[in-house]
């Protein structure tokens, strides 16, 4: 016990974790960056990729809490020594997840339009976006197959496997994407925001398959639903429901930032399609010294040995900061190509520039907080995380929102407010953490 855990141990899992992790916002940055540059209607069709990828990342988000569930619940039982006790929890959970999944499509997909009118989408972004949607999200079921299996990998302690199933779904959605979207002449017809929906499914389900291969051939966990359900299952709904409420309250936050940069027209949505997804992809990268904390601390937290989990904490707090001020600093370097990568309209551009100074100078209160959600997921402490995101989001966030709204700020109020959202749900985990922990580490 007290084992001092190395950086090199740390990154070995936090790499192959950053990687697999950034897989979600690459599928959405490359339809962005895409359909941002398609020669009609590019505005229309990146507001509408823009306001389904919100509602997708919603549904996600809300149902893909199962990962967080099963990789603490395995995790602690790796630490204990006791895996044999829970190798029937993950098929369970993904049986019940993915049937969840099957339900959502049947009862949304007729109702595509009546939900991207409650984002402010009207006449063809609204179009758009039904049209993207009702392709799309035929992917979800395999998506959260996806992140379950990744969940059960992260409690056996490996990141690896992920890691090649993320890039092998990245990189076939980008050829996918350029296929689709753009066309090749005299082979296959451009077919747009439609291209890229097709695109993202066919990765989406290729992931799936390579997720059931590696589970099956690399570990003992099967994939076979059987009862009677596991002893843990009742902690594990116990967790996914206080995450869903959670997950519900971040979302909350996100549909309003939607709604209002959608109110405030097209330029502005494409502008903050454009900032959002860059704060996605830069949440992801930090989330792989998260995920390590997860996965670390769980197992820790399993084994008793408080001692070292103390110090592991303090070790990815120090990394997490020199990531966000690193990913700052790179942001700031490119501050002008970014922009282009994704779109040449002079209107979205001015839009963008005007906020994405924001979105870099937040980055380092952004890793603090997403490394403490990782640690506290670890430990299976979801309802402080729950009741954390339910203060930021209504206490914090919506009345800084509608206070700069009324002030006039725009897209800068949008970003503004999400970055006290982020101080408000990194201050009260640090405390907690510090409280709990640092006397146990002294008493062990």
């Amino acid at each position: 016990m007290g084992k001092s855990i190395s950086l090199k141990q740390i990154n070995k899992l936090a790499v192959p974790a950053l990687i697999s992790g950034i897989s979600e916002p690459i599928l959405s940055i490359t339809d962005t960056a895409i359909i941002g540059n398609i020669p009609i209607n590019a505005i229309e069709s990146l507001a509408a990729v823009g306001i389904v990828g919100t509602f997708m990342s919603m549904l996600i988000w809300v149902l893909g809490q199962t990962r967080s569930a099963i990789s603490a619940i395995v995790s602690q039982y790796v630490g204990a020594k006791n895996l044999i006790a829970v190798k029937n929890l993950p098929a369970q959970a993904i049986f019940i997840v993915t049937s969840i999944s099957i339900l959502i499509i049947v009862t949304t997909f007729p109702f595509a339009k009546a939900i991207f009118k409650l984002y402010n989408a009207s006449d063809l972004i609204l179009d758009y976006s039904v049209t993207y949607y009702q392709i799309r999200v035929f992917g979800f079921p395999f998506t959260l197959f996806t992140m379950a299996v990744f969940g059960t990998f992260r409690g056996l302690q490996n990141t690896f496997y992920p890691m090649i199933i993320a890039m092998i779904g990245a990189l076939s959605n980008i050829i996918l994407d350029y296929i689709l979207v753009y066309g090749i002449n005299g082979i296959v017809k451009p077919m747009h925001i439609e291209g890229a929906a097709y695109a993202s499914v066919i990765a989406q389900v290729l992931m799936a398959i390579f997720s059931a291969y590696y589970l099956l051939k690399k570990t003992s966990i099967p994939l076979v639903f059987s009862l009677p359900f596991n002893k843990e299952m009742k902690r594990f709904a116990a967790m996914v429901i206080n995450l869903f409420v959670r997950t519900l309250a971040l979302n909350i936050t996100l549909y309003f930032a939607t709604r209002f940069a959608t109110g405030y027209g097209s330029a502005y949505i494409a502008a903050y399609t454009i900032a959002i997804n860059l704060w996605f992809l830069s949440a992801f990268i930090i989330d792989g010294y998260s995920s390590a904390g997860n996965i670390l601390s769980g197992k820790l937290f399993g084994a008793k040995d408080y001692k070292t989990l103390v110090s592991l904490n303090k070790k990815l707090i120090k990394i997490g900061i020199l990531v966000g001020i690193t990913l700052g600093l790179v942001g700031t370097l490119i501050y002008k190509p970014v922009g282009l990568l994704f779109t040449k309209e002079p209107e979205v551009l001015n839009e963008f520039y005007a906020v994405f100074w924001i979105v870099l100078l937040m980055q380092p209160i952004c890793a603090i907080a997403f490394i403490f959600d990782g640690v506290f997921k670890g430990l299976g402490k979801m309802e402080l995380l729950r009741n954390v995101l339910l203060l930021s989001t209504f206490i914090i966030f919506l009345p800084i929102l509608y206070g700069l709204d009324y002030f006039n700020f725009k897209l800068n109020g949008i970003f503004i407010a999400l970055t006290f959202w982020m101080i408000a749900r990194a201050l009260p985990l640090l405390i907690k953490f510090k409280k709990q922990f640092i006397p146990l580490s002294k008493n062990y």
